[in-house]
């Protein structure tokens, strides 16, 4: 089987999992949450480099405060806890989003984890949080102005390679991108990154998407005739 070398999934669908159960979206939140940790383990395990998470966009901001504050807690909670689940396993955590208007408690503990996994090489763990790949863009054409302006850098130089390099962080391009819930849509995550990988669209809510839901991503992934805009001559009719 061709394993891809980064994934990325967008976490949706634990509110609804908790509305046909009766219980309330922080219930459903908290059960998503206890999947992602054997989740992310079965898929470093199936020997995914890079497994980028959607937890948390920008405009989840919008949401009521205490579904907000309640998500920013147990971020708080899972954070710690997957830094020593993953780190033993040599995983490299590192974070994407803007900072504001994220609270100190968060920060502090974002730059802690990024600092005491950064030469970890078993694997590479991407929380996107606080995350828009909109927001992605604009602010890495505002670090490239800033060294254009400083002489770091010759705009007429920029080429894409250059430009990865300002994105939040310097990632393999996605090859599989998971989305749950049964939404048909990107929702603003890793435009750039996405530009040729391979959708996975399920109706099965994030709480119960689990190794036996991933593998059959992984199936249909591997039906993918993957030619990059160029066309596969072993494959193509005459």
């Amino acid at each position: 089987m061709n394993i891809p070398t980064h994934v990325g999934i967008i976490v949706d669908g634990n509110g609804r999992w908790a509305t046909k159960r009766g219980k309330s979206r922080s219930e459903g939140h908290l059960a998503g949450s206890k999947n992602l940790d054997s989740l992310c383990q079965y898929i470093f395990d199936r020997g995914i480099k890079v497994l980028s998470l959607y937890v948390f966009s920008t405009e989840n901001f919008k949401r009521s405060d205490e579904e907000v504050n309640y998500l920013m807690d147990l971020f708080v909670k899972k954070f710690k806890k997957d830094f020593k689940t993953f780190s033993k396993k040599g995983i490299k955590i590192v974070f994407s989003g803007r900072r504001e208007p994220l609270r100190q408690e968060i920060l502090d503990i974002i730059d802690d984890i990024t600092l005491k996994t950064k030469d970890n090489q078993n694997g590479i763990l991407n929380f996107c949080l606080n995350y828009g790949s909109h927001a992605e863009i604009i602010d890495a054409c505002k670090k490239i102005v800033i060294d254009s302006d400083n002489g770091k850098i010759n705009v007429n130089k920029l080429d894409e390679d250059l430009f990865k390099k300002y994105l939040y962080n310097d990632l393999p391009n996605l090859d599989l991108l998971i989305r749950t819930g049964g939404e048909l849509r990107l929702s603003n995550f890793m435009l750039w990154q996405a530009a040729y990988a391979e959708f996975y669209f399920t109706k099965t809510l994030f709480p119960d998407f689990n190794d036996k839901e991933f593998e059959i991503a992984l199936e249909a992934y591997n039906k993918r005739d993957r030619r990059f805009g160029g066309i596969n001559y072993e494959k193509k009719d005459n």
